[in-house]
């Protein structure tokens, strides 16, 4: 029988505070605890309560699937939950998220987890997955994947530097946010399709990067917009992200209508 290795509570706080590049002192500050109280936890001096590791969690920004993880490794049962989006405790998420998808038609919008995944999409995607190759549409699909592979939707995406640049500094982003090493290998499994061109410079009336493409011979430029669950307490819910595609002008809006 293997046995897991778990490591200590102090250790894996330790790990956060540096890895959101913070002092001890910046830490006791936070959570209003002395220095010293927050050395001892790390180097396992001193036990931490279950409010404590939460408190510390807290002011780290540490995500909920990582809470779970610090309170189990300090010896307490993990108090968020974590339910599958077709579960029936989950009813209310998945119906909300339908009417919002249904709501947003004839306009492309999406559901992902914290891996890109999709979970959920209205029927406005077929822009997006139309004429890609059949190996990226099978579960679970991945929307990075899918925009920015060579036999995905890059090759019909006309601004292709600019929107993969934006991609990829999203992406890293939440690697830096969620320390998750699966996103790390995603992230650089999307650079390892880059190529040498490089991203526009920003013209001066710009404020956003437009999402440019081609669908059956039309041009379609769309702004992006990207919303999550406020509040969650469970580990799903926490990590959705809904991606809702927008006309960046009146000509895709209106193709958009007509292809509905």
């Amino acid at each position: 029988m293997t046995e897991t290795f778990q490591r200590p509570v102090g250790e894996l706080l330790r790990g956060w505070r540096e890895h959101r590049r913070l002092s001890q002192l910046d830490l006791a500050n936070r959570v209003e605890v002395s220095t010293r109280h927050v050395s001892f936890v790390e180097t396992g001096r001193s036990q931490p309560s279950r409010d404590m590791v939460l408190r510390l969690a807290e002011h780290l920004d540490v995500p909920l699937r990582d809470r779970n993880q610090l309170l189990l490794a300090g010896g307490y049962a993990p108090i968020y939950s974590e339910s599958s989006l077709h579960s029936p405790a989950m009813l209310a998420i998945r119906t909300t998220l339908r009417r919002l998808l249904e709501a947003h038609q004839p306009y492309p919008a999406l559901v992902v987890d914290r891996w890109w995944n999709i979970v959920e999409a209205n029927a406005g995607i077929k822009i997006f997955t139309a004429d890609v190759d059949e190996k990226l549409l099978k579960a679970p699909i991945n929307a990075l994947r899918l925009t920015l592979h060579p036999d995905g939707l890059a090759s019909r995406i006309t601004n292709l530097a600019d929107v993969r640049a934006a991609a990829l500094a999203s992406l890293q982003r939440q690697v830096v946010s969620t320390a998750d090493p699966e996103l790390q290998d995603l992230y650089d499994e999307l650079r390892g399709y880059a190529a040498d061109d490089q991203p526009a410079n920003p013209g001066p009336a710009e404020v956003v990067v437009p999402f440019e493409l081609t669908y059956q011979g039309e041009r379609l430029s769309l702004l992006t917009m990207i919303a999550t669950f406020g509040t969650p307490l469970d580990v799903t819910v926490s990590e959705l992200m809904i991606e809702s595609f927008y006309p960046a002008d009146d000509a895709t809006a209106e193709l958009l209508r007509k292809l509905a």
